[in-house]
């Protein structure tokens, strides 16, 4: 959690990552079971007025939470303490799991779901047996698969920055929220924009949402632009003629024989090889999306 002030991190430094965290989910969950998450926790859902009973009001706000994670017989016993961090879970066999938050949530109600996503998140991968090897990596994976099914919008509309404060939670930037946040919209063709609060959160989305759809639009994708077709034939002659293999930043050449080219599913970044023989239709192996070629 930033203090207020302090200056946020910008862009895509855990990019890598990010991916990485969603081709693990494909691998742990499967297709069809991500497609049970195509509706996001709705704002009304987890709206927290001031006159609210602040105790009742959290424990409602963490069976949303837990619901919408399918986690029928998982507790959140949830308590308020001084802690430099917005909260932490205590990962045990369960039941029940016990997760405090940080004390200023207590006057600032607005932003117990978003922390609460990231700590029933923790207990929804736990019980999952899915970790990343490092704390700063596996607190990656725990924003990215909040965000990815559903219940991390929360995390990117925290993020508030004036002239006087700054506040953001979670481990990603808020591009990188905004990133995952635009491939959950492009899968399922939910606009979270209207949910948001904050203006900051909203240009967040926006910006991954433009590096989302342009990972839409590369080559050998026949989505791609004029630019992109230009660079990839370019590189293509060169493997055809036994260069080493050239590449045009996600795809790369393997030149076999026979001839072929790899590059990540624009869905879950798996990467798939296809041969390179002009117009085709992929499907890839994990998350069973068709995708139209032109290699």
């Amino acid at each position: 959690m930033a203090a207020p002030g302090s200056d946020i991190e910008h862009g895509y430094p855990h990019l890598d990552t990010v991916r990485a965290a969603i081709t693990a989910l494909y691998h742990r969950l499967s297709r069809d079971t991500v497609d049970t998450f195509g509706v996001s926790v709705l704002p009304g859902d987890v709206a927290f007025a001031d006159q609210d009973d602040l105790y009742l009001g959290v424990q409602r706000v963490a069976r949303v939470m837990v619901q919408h994670l399918r986690l029928p017989d998982a507790r959140m016993i949830v308590s308020f303490r001084e802690m430099r961090h917005a909260g932490n879970v205590e990962l045990a066999a369960g039941p029940e799991y016990f997760i405090e938050l940080n004390s200023r949530f207590k006057t600032h109600r607005r932003d117990i779901g978003a922390a609460l996503a990231h700590e029933v998140t923790h207990v929804y991968l736990h019980r999952l047996d899915l970790s990343f090897p490092g704390t700063r990596d596996n607190e990656i994976l725990t924003d990215t698969t909040a965000a990815y099914l559903g219940t991390g919008w929360l995390l990117l509309d925290a993020y508030r920055q004036d002239s006087v404060s700054s506040q953001k939670l979670g481990y990603l930037t808020p591009e990188e929220f905004g990133y995952v946040l635009a491939m959950r919209a492009l899968l399922f063709d939910e606009d979270p924009s209207p949910w948001f609060t904050s203006p900051q959160a909203y240009e967040a989305y926006t910006k991954g949402l433009e590096l989302a759809r342009r990972e839409q639009a590369r080559p050998p994708l026949t989505a791609a632009g004029w630019t992109g077709r230009r660079r990839y034939a370019k590189d293509r002659r060169a493997a055809q003629s036994g260069h080493p293999s050239p590449t045009g930043g996600d795809y790369a050449f393997d030149t076999g024989p026979p001839l072929s080219v790899s590059f990540p599913c624009p869905t879950c970044r798996q990467r798939i090889r296809v041969p390179v023989r002009g117009r085709l239709r992929a499907r890839c192996g994990l998350c069973r999306t068709v995708l139209e070629c032109d290699t």
